[in-house]
Parts: structure tokens; sequence; C-alpha cells
């Protein structure tokens, strides 16, 4: 630095001239105390330029030192983690490796004990094959000498009948007929013993038959006669009230044949209209309502539809009291309200005359009696009884059989399976499952046919008996015909010499359609043909 300075203040001091020496000393002073202000300045800058650039050199190493030492740290930790990861993986495909081994030794062992399995079933199919072999040349060998054999036995069983036939001194016919004797005697010792086990089967099946009996002999039950009418009569004060009832221009009889949807009958018939319906229910309401216009004397439209809306509240009612009366008649607890008032219904409703809900009442009753024989629960078959015939109070107007409408209806009411199935199955519409259907079915036989049961008179009882035996024994081939079960069976004996098996199936059929052509009858008739061989012969 002081050679720079130097060198220019003597190139200043050369440059003045010599006439100015008086002021070189003085320029001179001056010079240089501004070059060395201006070099103090410059010194004081660099230094601190020198200054900042060494603490720069510092900060700057520092922070190169910090982030070699965090660099350092950084690879150390992923050495680590390197590390850590690879002994991880290695240990996790050694054990796989030891894994896939120990599966390798195990198949290996297998393969070895199903070759040892297969060795020893080869051994063992090659030990059978020759034993085959060794026995069908025995079999061969063996039927070679059975052959031989029997050409011997035929020739000396011929010898012998020969020389039998010469020592007892019979013919062949002679000797046959003592061999049929013996083969006779053997058989009548196995019939004798045939008949010991039908003698034992039959000891068995005595008590079934005996029910069956009591079962039939049960249909002598009779009870009060329960006919009613079908039609409806209403008696009237004077014949002057048949033209109050038809009204002006029929509008009285228009105006109550509309509200009742019944039919009115007003004929020549002194002091009686009758009133029909299809419907029980409908009927009776239609002859109360009739009756109690004729007792008030007012008889118009208005008047008719009051007197209807108070006589159908007192059907209901009355319908609900039967219900309820059925049931406690009969002893049948737990019924469903519904149940009660479609038994109400029944108490208007008639078969063939016959009132349904006295005709229900008599089957209950049979029916816990027949179970009661049997050692069955008297209960179950009253209920069931009870309730056979409840769908006929809705047959008229659904669609379907009484039965099957019964048994939908009390399933929906929660019935026992015992009462659905003898409600559906009483007329054979469906397989009986429990014993109480049979007995049900039973008990409706006797209730329904029954003399006097179905406005039937005994003597038309006894005629229609006569016509279902006459109409049996007039076909060809026909013994004897009996009626039983109270005309609900015919019975018919057929010569087994004249007819056969087939024969015999034919006549059943046909007498089943002459008696469905001919008569009129309730329910169903069962036609049963018998064709039997005896043998009879008397030991003296």
């Amino acid at each position: 630095m002081l050679s720079f300075v130097f060198p220019i203040q003597h190139q200043f001091v050369a440059a003045v001239p010599s006439n100015g020496a008086t002021l070189v000393p003085l320029i001179a002073a001056v010079a240089g105390g501004v070059i060395g202000g201006f070099l103090v300045a410059f010194l004081i800058l660099k230094f601190a330029d020198l200054r900042s650039l060494r603490r720069g050199r510092e900060e700057s190493a520092q922070l190169i030192a910090d982030a070699g030492t965090k660099v350092a740290d950084l690879i150390r930790q992923a050495q680590t983690s390197a590390r850590d990861e690879s002994i991880k993986q290695r240990e996790q495909a050694e054990k796989e490796m030891q894994a896939s081994r120990e599966e390798l030794n195990r198949l290996e062992q297998r393969l070895m004990k199903r070759e040892d399995t297969l060795d020893q079933k080869l051994d063992v199919l090659t030990t059978k094959e020759r034993n085959l072999e060794s026995l069908e040349k025995n079999l061969a060998e063996r039927t070679r000498q059975v052959a031989g054999r029997e050409k011997d036995l035929d020739e000396l069983l011929a010898r012998e009948k020969s020389t039998l036939l010469q020592i007892s001194g019979m013919s062949e016919s002679d000797a046959r007929e003592l061999l049929l004797k013996r083969i006779e005697s053997e058989a009548r010792h196995d019939v004798a013993q045939l008949l010991e086990k039908v003698e034992l089967q039959a000891q068995d099946e005595a008590k079934q038959k005996a029910t069956n009996i009591m079962l039939q002999a049960m249909q002598r039950y009779a009870a009060e006669v329960t006919s009613e009418g079908t039609t409806k009569a209403v008696t009237i004060p004077s014949d002057d009230m048949k033209g109050r009832i038809i009204g002006r221009e029929g509008r009285n009889i228009r105006a109550f044949e509309q509200a009742t949807g019944v039919d009115v009958n007003i004929d020549d018939t002194p002091g009686i209209i009758t009133v029909n319906c299809f419907d029980p229910i409908r009927r009776e309401v239609g002859r109360l309502t009739l009756e109690k216009l004729i007792a008030d004397g007012r008889i118009h439209p208005a008047r008719i539809e009051e007197v209807l809306q108070t006589t159908q509240k007192e059907m209901e009612n009355n319908v609900r009291q039967a219900g309820k009366k059925a049931v406690v008649e009969a002893n049948v607890p737990g019924i469903h309200p519904r149940i009660v008032e479609m038994l109400g219904r029944l108490h208007y409703r008639t078969s063939y005359g016959q009132n349904i809900l006295k005709h229900s009442l008599e089957v209950a009753f049979l029916s816990q009696m027949i179970a009661d024989e049997l050692g069955l629960d008297g209960a179950m078959a009253r209920r069931a009884g009870l309730l056979h015939d409840i769908g006929k109070a809705m047959d008229h107007d659904q669609e379907g059989g009484h039965p099957a409408l019964g048994m939908e209806f009390c399933r929906k009411l929660g019935e026992p399976p015992a009462v659905l199935n003898a409600i559906g199955g009483h007329h054979n519409d469906i397989p009986a499952t429990s014993p109480y259907t049979p007995i049900v079915m039973a008990a409706d036989a006797i209730s329904g046919a029954r003399p006097g049961a179905r406005r039937e008179s005994l003597e038309r009882y006894i005629k229609r008996l006569q016509e279902l035996e006459g109409i049996a024994t007039s076909f060809t081939g026909v013994r004897q015909a009996f009626a039983i079960q109270a005309g609900r069976e015919v019975r018919v004996i057929v010569d087994p010499e004249r007819c056969d098996d087939a024969t015999a199936r034919l006549i059943a059929r046909d007498i089943a359609k002459r008696i469905k052509t001919e008569l009129t009858f309730p329910g169903e008739i069962r036609v049963t043909v018998l064709r039997e061989t005896r043998a009879v012969e008397l030991a003296r």
C-alpha cells in the first residue's frame, strides 16, 4: 500500500515549475494530507471488508461443518434402517424358505407313503390275480368232474328206478301216485302251519275289528226330529192387508223387496204370505220385518227402511246368542267370537230340511261318544264335530265347497290341526291325517241318514232302502244285496262261478250309476261288491 502512495507523491512534486519554489512545500503538504486521508479511509474500509469476509467464511465453514454433520447423521440413520430392513427381509425370507422346506418334506413323505401303499396294493393284486387264475383252473376242472358225475348219476338213477320197479312190482303210474300222496301229506302240514299263522294275525287284528263293529253299532243312535221348512210363511190378519203390503201400483212391495233382498209371494191363499230367499239370514230378516210392519200397520218405503234397520240389529244379536248357546250346550271352550257368530248363522241354515246347527250339535255329541269308546280325546272330537259344517254358513256367498271354506276360515282363527283336518276331510275331500276325521265322518253319517233326521218318514226311509237293494239285485250274477249304515252303503254278493273279478268291478260301477240316476239321496252311497269262494267239509 505505501509503495503505491509514494510514487504518486514523487511525480506530483516533480511536476511543479522551478520558478514556484515557494509553493512547493505548501502544495506538497496539502497533497500529502489529502492522500493520507484517502489512504486511511481506504485502509479502514479494507479492514472492515476483510473482517466481514472473514466472518462470512467462518459462518460458511460452520454451516458446511453442520451440514456435513447432519448429512453424516442421516447417512448413518439410513444405513442403520437399511441394515434393519435387510435383516427383517432376510429373516422373513428364511421363515418362508423354512415353511416351504417343511411343506416339501411333508409332500415328500406323503408321496413316499402313497408309493408304499401302491406297492402293497400292487402286491396284493398280483397275489389275487394268481389266486384267481388258480381258482379258474380248479373251477374248470371241477366243472368237468361235475359234468361227468351228472352223467353217471343219470345212468345210476335210471338203473335204480328200473331196479325199484322190478323189486316193488309197481308200475310207473303207481309210483307217481305214491309220491303225490307223500307230497300231499307234506302240503297238509304246511297248510296247518299257515292256518296257525293266520289265526295269530286274526287275534292281533281283533281289537281293530271290534272297533269297527262298535262304530257301526253307534249308528243306532237316534235323537229328536230336526226337520224344518225352507220357505218362511207370514200370517196376516185379513186379506185386506195384502193390498196394503203391495201398495199403490206396487210401490210398497217393490221397496220392501229391494231393501230386504227377498221375494214376497202374494197369491190367493187366504191368511198367508210367503217370503223366499237363497240366503237364510236375509230370509229371516225379511220375515221378521214383514211381521213387524203388519203388526204396526204403517207400511210405506220410509217405514220399511226404519223397521228393517231395527230388525237387522236384532238379527245380529240373535245370531250371536244362538252361537253362544250352541257353544255352551256343546261345552266347547275357547271358541273365537267370529266362529261363534258363524255357528249362530247355521241356526238359520237347513240341509234336506235338517237344521244344520242342531245337526252340528248332534255330530259333536256322537263324536265324543265314539272317541271315548276308542280311548281318544272326547273334548277334541266334540270340538271337531261342532265345527265340521261351519263352511255352510258362508258357502252361499263364496266360491268353493263348505269343507274347504270352513277349514280355511278356522285355520285363520287358530283352530288345531286335528279339527282342521276333520272339517276339510269329513266328505273325503282331503286325506285323513287324524283319527278324529273318520270319527266325525261316522257321526255325520249317523246324524244325517237316521230315520226322521232329514224330513223323511219311517215308511219313506224303508222304501229307500228297499229301492237300493232292488237296484242291486236287478243285475245278472248278483245273489244278495243289503243296504246298511242307514242307506249310506250297499253290499252286494255276486256268484263267483258266473262273475270274475273284472265283472265284479263292472257291476259295482253300473250299480252306482243307476243309483245316482234313479234315486235322490243326501251325501253319497258306497257300493261294495263281494266275490268269494268257500270250501265246506263236514267231519262226522
